[in-house]
């Protein structure tokens, strides 16, 4: 697996570098950073002394509500914790007697995990006075350990999750309590809400700006005394959600997981809004319906999400727990589809296929280098599909998962169509390497007169470099028993001759769990997952049987095979190929 990480690393270095941005990305760069340092500013002015009066006292008296916390609790983190053990986000602190708040924290998505405090769920789950006790003692530490407002703990969206794990526990730290804890508590909630409510405008784009101001919405619900804010809290939450949730319920980033995260903490909302007889936003009863008809868009025969644009490793259980909110159970009109991820179902054979360009620069921090990549699954199993995002504890193996030979298409030259950009001010500002590219990506799909679905679709990622298009064409039948391809690189009109021959390769990653049952004749391969047996077949290019790595897997980064079409262009190519059932 080291010598495909260095190789992996290779195809990642040819990305467009800091000097490389184009004089548009510097402009919208400076943009954004005008923007986030006035953000930054007014922050800090109404956090001053002298201007939290206008979010009113610190003090808070009593809880009306508590909301119900929706997410998945593991009960065996208990047992773990009382052998000194602290796993969060993929990493484990051997805390040999000493608190978590004393540990060198072991990466930084463990610290924002630990301050975040969701952890709190696992605790209550175990159901014993111990474990009570030791989350009383633990938010008590924190209390008194930060008190000052700065640091990770007190980053916008680490002091949103906190806050609404907070609310959302309140029950296990406070039912029980002495009357110093509770009051100690308490007091630490309400100026933890002074903060956020200035520091939420300093939040990065996306998830964190939104979950800020639902922490704040929220409080305003559960705490007495806060509902001379909660219109205005409202207000702006809302106009956030709107803003970032695409017509057809996708997240403005394209992380087609986002909808699941953003759902186990929009239903509780919705509910609170209920028990306080208020009437919620428009927009957030709108918005999650839609958000929830694309997860069942998203969604594979196995019942998981596909994996697109950071997508990685499945939590059943809280996808279960949102689809069955869904009341109508429907899928969103292809006339909405603005995210451009194109379903294409027959006979129990499901294709999900990436027809989108790159998301906005400020939330492209996890995105993907996979346009016109697609996933398929026969029934329950899971056949062909993209190697997925890894887990925090595996971020070495992120930039290789972004690649574009990570993802079921055509990669030319050994580059990937999308661009990661190296720049350390961008990547500070959202918190990840921002990807650019295709700049256009056009796509129609259409159902056929035999009962066929069929998608063209092409992107540009390869003109700049290459001077070609990257045009594809997939058909599934009314049987759902073969999907046809056609992979054509070509100029934009006209024709050319390329001054020398460019390496192509089309990629077929297969699930971990399929099996390579035969190689016959040099181009058809037959696989199969279970019962299910198919083949591939293919004219124009040369199939190979490769190593791969599948990401998105819960033990980490898991060996898996590739079939592989490769050939060289000299500027016009077609191949097409076939992937169908064998009875």
């Amino acid at each position: 697996m080291g010598s495909r990480a260095r190789n992996g690393e290779g195809l990642v270095m040819r990305q467009r570098s800091a000097t490389e941005l184009s004089l548009g990305d510097r402009v919208r760069l400076s943009a954004l950073v005008a923007d986030r340092s006035r953000r930054a500013v007014l922050a800090r002015a109404l956090n001053s002394p002298l201007l939290r009066w206008r979010y009113g006292s610190p003090a808070v008296d009593q809880l009306l509500i508590v909301p119900q916390d929706l997410r998945p609790s593991d009960p065996s983190f208990w047992r773990e914790v009382q052998l000194g053990q602290f796993g969060l986000a993929g990493a484990l602190a051997d805390l040999g007697g000493r608190s978590p708040f004393e540990f060198a924290p072991p990466t930084k998505a463990w610290s924002r995990s630990l301050h975040g405090f969701g952890w709190l769920r696992h605790l209550q789950a175990a159901d014993s006075d111990a474990a009570r006790e030791m989350a009383r003692r633990l938010a008590i530490e924190w209390s008194i350990r930060h008190r000052g407002g700065s640091g990770v703990a007190f980053e916008p969206m680490v002091l949103g999750r906190r806050i609404i794990s907070w609310l959302s526990h309140a029950t296990l730290l406070l039912e029980g309590a002495d009357r110093a804890t509770y009051d100690a508590l308490m007091e630490s909630l309400g100026r933890q809400l002074i903060v956020l409510s200035g520091a939420w405008r300093d939040a990065s784009e996306g998830m964190p700006r939104l979950v800020a101001l639902m922490a704040l919405t929220l409080a305003d619900l559960c705490i007495a005394g806060r509902d001379r804010r909660l219109e205005h809290d409202a207000r702006l939450f809302a106009g956030e959600l709107s803003r970032q949730i695409r017509k057809d319920g996708c997240h403005i980033s394209r992380h087609p997981g986002i909808g699941v995260e953003l759902m186990l903490d929009l239903l509780p909302l919705r509910q609170c809004f209920t028990a306080r007889d208020r009437t919620p936003p428009g927009s957030l009863v709108t918005v999650t319906g839609r958000m929830i008809a694309m997860l069942r868009h998203m969604r594979m025969g196995d019942g998981h999400i596909a994996r697109f644009n950071g997508m990685g490793i499945p939590s059943p259980a809280a996808l279960a727990t949102v689809i069955a909110y869904d009341e109508d159970q429907a899928l969103p009109p292809a006339k909405l589809l603005a995210s451009r991820y194109q379903r294409m179902e027959r006979g129990g054979t499901i294709v999900i296929v990436d027809a989108g360009a790159a998301p906005p620069l400020m939330v492209s921090g996890e995105a993907h280098a996979g346009c016109l990549s697609f996933e398929l699954s026969a029934g329950p199993r899971l056949l062909v599909v993209n190697g997925g995002a890894p887990g925090a504890s595996d971020k070495d193996w992120r930039a290789v998962s972004r690649a574009t030979a990570s993802h079921n298409t055509l990669c030319l030259g050994e580059r990937s169509s999308a661009r990661l950009v190296r720049h350390a001010q961008l990547e500070e500002l959202i918190g990840g390497m921002p990807i650019r590219g295709p700049d256009r990506v056009d796509a129609a799909i259409a159902a056929q007169a035999d009962g066929a679905v069929a998608l063209r679709a092409s992107h540009d990622g390869y003109l700049a470099d290459f001077g070609l298009l990257h045009h594809r064409s997939l058909a599934l039948d009314a049987t759902g028993a073969r999907l046809t391809g056609i992979d054509r690189l070509a100029p934009p009109k006209g024709h050319l001759r390329l001054k020398r021959d460019v390496p192509f390769s089309i990629h077929f990653h297969l699930h971990p769990e399929v099996a390579v049952e035969a190689v016959e004749g040099g181009n058809t391969v037959t696989f199969a997952n279970g019962t299910e047996f198919w083949r591939l077949v293919a004219e124009g290019a040369a199939l190979s049987v490769e190593e791969s790595i599948h990401f998105a897997d819960s033990a980490g980064p898991r060996e898996s095979l590739q079939l592989v079409l490769r050939g060289a262009t000299f500027g016009e190519t077609e191949v097409r190929w076939a992937l169908e059932r064998i009875a």
